[in-house]
This record gives C-alpha cells, sequence and structure tokens, in this order.
C-alpha cells in the first residue's frame, strides 16, 4: 500500500491529532497536526501550533502537501468552510472527526440524559447550519462512540465509530495498593461544569465525614504535569454528567486505576466490550465511592481490568489500524 499524507486539523482537542499522526507515521505514512486551539494541556507531538493568520499564510502550501484532509471539531482551514470547494475540485479526500460539544444538539442531549451539561455547545441552529456547510463536500465522518454518532448520523452518508487513541508507551500502570492507609482520590476538570465538579465535591464532602482519605482536584496544568500526577491516585473521578467516557477515563485505565464516570444506560452495549468503569451519576455517586473506599481489593482488579481494556481496544496501534481502514476505503 503507497504511503499516504494525512493533514489533520485545525483543533486539536485531547491531544489526538498528535497520538494519530504518530501512529500514522509509524505506520510508514507522513502525517502533521495543524493546531489553532491553545490551551493550557500544551499538547506538542506531531503538531504545528499556530494562529488563524499564519495558517492563512501557509493555506496554498498545505494544499499542495497532503492527499488527505482529516478535519476535526467541525474546524476546516478556513473559518467560513471555502476552503472545502477547493479541496473538493483538486480531488482530495476529505473526513470530519466530530467530539461531541461541537454537535451535541441542547435538546437532543436531555432526551436520553436527565444530567447532561450543554453549556459548552453552540446553539443548536449554528451546529445544524456548520454541518448543512461541511456536509455537501464531506460526506464521511468519525466519532468515539455512539453519544456522538447520533447527533450527527442523519448529516452524513457514513459515520465511523473509531475508539479515543492512547500511545500506551508513555503510560506504566501503577496499581492502587490494597493495604493504603489513606488512599488519594483525583479529579481533574478541564470545565467543572461539564464535568461535575460541583456534584462530585459534595459527595467527597459527605464521605470525609465517615472515611480517612485525601482528595486532590487538578486544574490548568499541562497534560505532562498531570499524569505525573495521577500515577499516586488509588481512584479517579472524571465526569458524571455527559454519559460518556473521554481521554482522561481512558488515561486514569491505562494507569491501572479504578475511574468512576456516568455511561448512559442505553449506551453500555454499544461498547466493544464490558467496560470496566463504576457507572457514577450524581445520584449513586455517593454509594460508589463508598464501596470503593469499604474494597481496596476491588480497586486493584478493576485497576487491572482497566489497562487490559485500553490494551485492547485504546491502544493507538490498534486504532490506527481500523482508521486506515475507512482512509482507504473514502
Amino acid at each position: 500500500m503507497r504511503s499516504i499524507k494525512v493533514f489533520h486539523g485545525t483543533t486539536e482537542i485531547a491531544g489526538q491529532m498528535g497520538i494519530l499522526s504518530s501512529a500514522l507515521i509509524n505506520k510508514g505514512h507522513y502525517s502533521l497536526g495543524y493546531n489553532t486551539f491553545h490551551s493550557y494541556l500544551d499538547y506538542k507531538d506531531n503538531l504545528v501550533n499556530l494562529d488563524h493568520e499564519t495558517l492563512k499564510g501557509t493555506y496554498e502550501e498545505i494544499l499542495d502537501s497532503f492527499d488527505l484532509f482529516h478535519f476535526h471539531y467541525a474546524t476546516t482551514l478556513c473559518h467560513d468552510y471555502s476552503d472545502l470547494p477547493e479541496l473538493t475540485r483538486r480531488n482530495k479526500k476529505m473526513i470530519m472527526h466530530h467530539w461531541g460539544n461541537d454537535v451535541r444538539f441542547h435538546d437532543q442531549a436531555r432526551k436520553n440524559n436527565p444530567y447532561v451539561y450543554t453549556g459548552d455547545s453552540p446553539p443548536n441552529e449554528v451546529i445544524h447550519e456548520r454541518l448543512m456547510k461541511i456536509t455537501p463536500y464531506i460526506r464521511e465522518a468519525i466519532v468515539q462512540d455512539y453519544e456522538v454518532y447520533e447527533y450527527v448520523k442523519d448529516y452524513y452518508e457514513k459515520v465511523h465509530v473509531l475508539p479515543i487513541a492512547i500511545d500506551l508507551k508513555h503510560f506504566q500502570p501503577n496499581y492502587p495498593s490494597a493495604t493504603k492507609e489513606k488512599p488519594l482520590i483525583l479529579h481533574a476538570p478541564t470545565n467543572p461544569d461539564f464535568k461535575g465538579t460541583y456534584f462530585i465535591e459534595k459527595s467527597i464532602e459527605k464521605l470525609k465525614e465517615e472515611y480517612s482519605f485525601e482528595y486532590k482536584r487538578i486544574e490548568k496544568m499541562s497534560h505532562e504535569e498531570v499524569i505525573n500526577i495521577y500515577k499516586d491516585a488509588d481512584i479517579i473521578i472524571d465526569q458524571v454528567l455527559c454519559g460518556s467516557y473521554g481521554l482522561l477515563s481512558v488515561e486514569s485505565m491505562a494507569l491501572g486505576k479504578p475511574v468512576l464516570t456516568f455511561i448512559r444506560p442505553d449506551l453500555v452495549s454499544t461498547f466493544p466490550s464490558k467496560i470496566p468503569i463504576v457507572n457514577s451519576n450524581p445520584d449513586n455517586l455517593f454509594q460508589q465511592v463508598k464501596k470503593l473506599l469499604d474494597n481496596p481489593v476491588q480497586r486493584k482488579e478493576l485497576g487491572m481490568k482497566g489497562r487490559q481494556y485500553v490494551d485492547k481496544f485504546h491502544a493507538n496501534d490498534v486504532v490506527v489500524n481500523q482508521l486506515i481502514d475507512i482512509y482507504l476505503n473514502l
């Protein structure tokens, strides 16, 4: 199979442009991410971090240099999507990768989820308008799971479900010790409203009346710093409102930690295997954490199962084979 030159852009979400590029390079392809969205997470791998003006200046060069354009988060090379007719004219292959907040229609999200927070998503009409500009030119999309799938399935000819990818060489498992006197509970909200931090900390306060443990809330740190702190955790609480799991849950499982996240009941069966996540929402979170505090052996067992799950479904060398199949059939 001939080598493909893949452009990723223009919004780096959860390090995925860099991780997928790295995996594609390992398979003998050329891949690079151009990122115009900058945050304290400070992703750098296989990325050109630039602003919109600089991107505009390299527009022609980018069009000439790549065969396949893998766009992310409903963004393309131009704010108004005026690059799409030109890419079509040049017979470039294109695919759009939606990540959640870019397409989470507010009313639709609430239909199956009483807890969901959609304050990070644009108004419904803006989401619809963007999709209507994208889909005449880009006919296929990628999503990470069936929570996101539902929002875009009627707009595209085909929507592929591709799990979040993770580079396991950066994650050595450090399973919780069954004999630790004072367990450490961690929560790292990029957005406290979206993650349900209020409900999490309410449960933590209540648990402190009965148990001796340490609680840390981690914010505004680079991705690298955060991973170093996770290593010592005994329990990680991720997001209890969204209804599916994201990168933090995957990274926590990779580190061998038990993870608490809310998975919508109607979505549980859509994942490739039984997920070793402790399914927790604002109504049962107190009880779910309590069970883990009472049972250190279970914490370790869940950590081990989580690592196995990630090895099997989220390792970048597993995910990239599925991605290349998608590319070849575009």
